[in-house]
């Protein structure tokens, strides 16, 4: 099936009741059973629901895996997958990633015994290098928020399978359009289902894909257990974003292309992260692994100084200040203080991220509104 029918029609069928098109909002916290333990197979909400269930079908099948599973947000569902982990164990994780999976590692489980290393995994190597007996998890980003770094997710997955190590891939800055990491070998994906899924600002969900089976028992076990579930109004949101998820991206991609080259021409544009120029150091993997480099990226300015940034991230009209990402909406973002402030700066700047550094969710709006917007923000 092509992608553009797969997203119109995954984890949707007429309800049977009605013939209702869309999938019913089923807003009930229980379900009456015909005699103890015998039920219609829902019993509570907190463990299913039938809205939820049909996006979690969704999910699977929008990213070629067997089982999906639906969390409240994006961290939940990295919440869920370090809890499959022991005190003691070690996990390997990108150096560059988003700030709240970097302030949950360090913050939330590192008290609990889990260890943490951190490496560069655009070199396989360095992955390699850092696996112990004790390691059980390698988690990456690809391509990184929000440095745009891209890691060969075909040769992690053959590490992490000769270690005997899980390998989850946060898919969110790619979404399944562009990228299908179960199709490289991964264990799991992960995704903010908030940012492109959902597609328009207005729901907050994460999500889990995998093929094994025994592994998701265990994931779904700490799903119903822990209980950070999405309500079914988010899960009907989301279905509906899915439903768009291919004309959007092929916007966003166009759009994120033309905004790039006019920043990389910009006299007083400094760097320019995208991972769709021929000179980036990930382009040969991101050509092979992607169908296209999507609509995020960053930049410095020449004049590399923070007020400068802060006056071009208050003064634009059609972009947006503010967190987040993947919407119709462009939005404009300071990481320093933004999205990656939970990281401490010296292990920012260490990894490139500059107080400086400027990031951009590009939109579906009409690209020469968004370039005359950032001319007039740069000046």
């Amino acid at each position: 099936m092509k992608l553009a029918t797969k997203y119109i029609h995954a984890g949707t069928e007429p309800d049977p009741s009605t013939g209702a098109i869309m999938t019913p909002i089923f807003q009930t916290s229980t379900y009456v059973q015909e005699a103890p333990g015998v039920n219609k197979g829902y019993e509570y909400a907190r463990s299913q629901n039938p809205t939820r269930k049909a996006l979690e079908d969704a999910y699977a099948q929008i990213e070629n895996g067997k089982f999906g599973l639906a969390f409240g947000s994006g961290v939940a569902a990295t919440d869920a997958v370090i809890k499959l982990l022991q005190p003691g164990d070690e996990v390997i994780a990108a150096n560059d990633m988003y700030g709240g999976t970097y302030r949950l590692f360090t913050k939330v489980f590192a008290k609990f015994g889990i260890r943490f290393t951190y490496v560069d995994t655009t070199d396989a190597a360095n992955v390699s290098k850092a696996i112990t007996a004790q390691t059980k998890l390698i988690w990456i980003e690809t391509p990184t928020n929000p440095l745009m770094n891209i890691t060969d997710i075909a040769a992690i997955a053959a590490i992490a399978k000769k270690a005997g190590v899980l390998l989850c891939v946060d898919n969110t800055f790619a979404s399944p359009y562009l990228q299908n990491p179960l199709d490289l070998g991964a264990d799991i994906v992960m995704h903010s289902a908030t940012k492109y899924l959902g597609g328009h600002s207005d729901v907050i969900q994460g999500c889990l894909i995998m093929n094994d089976e025994s592994l998701r028992e265990q994931l779904y076990f700490i799903q119903k257990s822990c209980g950070a579930v999405p309500g079914p109004m988010d899960c009907f949101l989301v279905l509906r974003g899915i439903k768009t998820l291919h004309v959007r991206m092929q916007r966003h991609c166009e759009n994120g292309e033309k905004i790039a080259r006019f920043l990389r021409n910009h006299p007083k544009v400094g760097k320019v992260y995208w991972c769709g120029f021929e000179d980036h150091p990930g382009y040969t993997v991101a050509s092979k692994q992607m169908r296209g480099f999507g609509g995020m990226m960053s930049f410095t300015l020449k004049d590399d100084s923070v007020e400068t940034a802060r006056k071009v991230l208050s003064s634009t009209k059609v972009f947006a200040l503010a967190e987040s990402l993947g919407g119709v909406e462009s939005l404009i973002n300071h990481p320093a203080s933004m999205t990656h402030a939970s990281i401490p700066r010296e292990e920012r700047i260490k990894n490139g991220l500059t107080d400086s550094l400027i990031r951009l969710s590009v939109g579906i709006e009409d690209a020469d509104d968004l370039i005359e917007d950032l001319q007039q923000a740069i000046g």
